[in-house]
């Protein structure tokens, strides 16, 4: 079967039910992983202050709202205010 240069999943409308789904699911899946990160950290993230966890999250995500929609942006930013915070406030 060929599909004309396009990609297998061409079938497959965008604004489906399933793919909304499967959208909503993974982004669920993805706060639940971050807050848990942020509320219960192991390892080293430990020892930063919940305050600083908390504040390099809201960071990023001004960060990707701010600098059109960018991932990196946002990772970047929250990083570097993580590293900051852990260096200055860090136990």
């Amino acid at each position: 079967m060929k599909s004309g240069g396009r990609s297998g999943w061409c079938w497959l409308n965008e604004d489906s039910e399933i793919v909304v789904w499967s959208r909503a699911v993974a982004t669920a899946i993805l706060a639940a992983v971050i807050a848990k990160l942020i509320f219960f950290p192991s390892g080293t993230l430990d020892n930063i202050p919940l305050a600083v966890r908390i504040a390099a999250a809201a960071c990023g995500f001004v960060a990707f709202i701010c600098i059109k929609r960018s991932v990196f942006a946002a990772v970047f930013v929250g990083e570097t205010v993580l590293l900051l915070g852990g260096f200055l406030f860090g136990r």
